[in-house]
């Protein structure tokens, strides 16, 4: 099977975030004003209630998800909740809301551009108990048995070493922890011409993994309680999201929870 090397693929991701994060705004399939983040719906389509929309910091919602992972995380008061590829800093700040100013969240992205962007919002919407880290998902900047929560919108797909990102996200969760993302899954294996081209990549398809490989892999590195929940009327978002239409017929946005017992 062809594949494209790691690193160049974390290269064009982090230059490709990197523009859209300087250009303010965008979504996962590309910085143009057609993308699907150009949807002044969109939020809305992908679970988000319109009071959680308005009560973040301008800017900080840039249209990069594929769905809210806030949905489904039940976070609790007194949590440290950790965001892997925390862009412009969305969904901390409403995990933060969640929180009433008790426990912290901690966001990480590997982008530059973003980390700034982050910490300018954290400042201007005065979120004490949130924080911005520079690094790489696959080796996360935080200590071992230190977080009750991950929580993660449309970027594990983005990652080329996915079994690292899980033991991560494993490693720094406390026993009990849990994870809850929602990420783009593969629903039938990808064409070539689909899996091995960059900017497919870019725009969170190339890189789906298979449902039951995602299983495997969350399994192996020992979480338990894992559940796959696809949600099929995302495929008409995706479409909008290469040239190509096609892309919604392979790859769906799905919600992923994962306990570490």
């Amino acid at each position: 099977m062809n594949t494209i090397n790691p690193e160049i693929v974390r290269d064009h991701v982090r230059t490709r975030y990197g523009e859209i994060a300087e250009n303010g705004g965008g979504c996962c399939a590309s910085i143009a004003a057609s993308c699907c983040g150009s949807d002044k719906n969109y939020d809305q389509q992908l679970g988000y209630a319109t009071a959680e929309i308005a009560s973040v910091p301008e800017g900080s919602n840039l249209g990069l998800g594929c769905g809210n992972p806030i949905a489904i995380a039940s976070v609790r008061s007194g949590e440290t909740v950790l965001d892997l590829g925390s862009g412009a800093g969305f969904d901390c700040f409403l995990a933060a809301r969640q929180l009433g100013g008790t426990g912290r969240v901690i966001g990480v992205d590997m982008t530059p551009a973003m980390i700034a962007k982050a910490r300018a919002n954290a400042k201007r919407g005065d979120y004490a108990n949130v924080e911005f880290r520079l690094g790489e998902i696959e080796a996360l900047p935080i200590a071992d048995n230190s977080v009750n929560l991950v929580i993660s919108n449309c970027v594990v797909n983005l990652s080329p070493e996915k079994p690292r990102v899980f033991h991560e996200a494993f490693r720094v969760l406390k026993a009990g922890g849990r994870l809850a993302i929602a990420d783009v899954v593969a629903t039938r294996p990808l064409p070539e011409s689909i899996r091995t081209q960059l900017n497919a990549v870019g725009a969170c398809v190339g890189g789906a993994a298979l449902i039951d490989d995602l299983k495997a892999m969350l399994k192996e590195t020992g979480f338990a309680r894992v559940e796959i929940l696809t949600r099929d009327e995302t495929r008409s978002l995706i479409r909008q999201w290469m040239e190509d239409e096609s892309a919604g017929d392979f790859v769906v946005s799905a919600f992923i929870t994962a306990y570490k017992l």
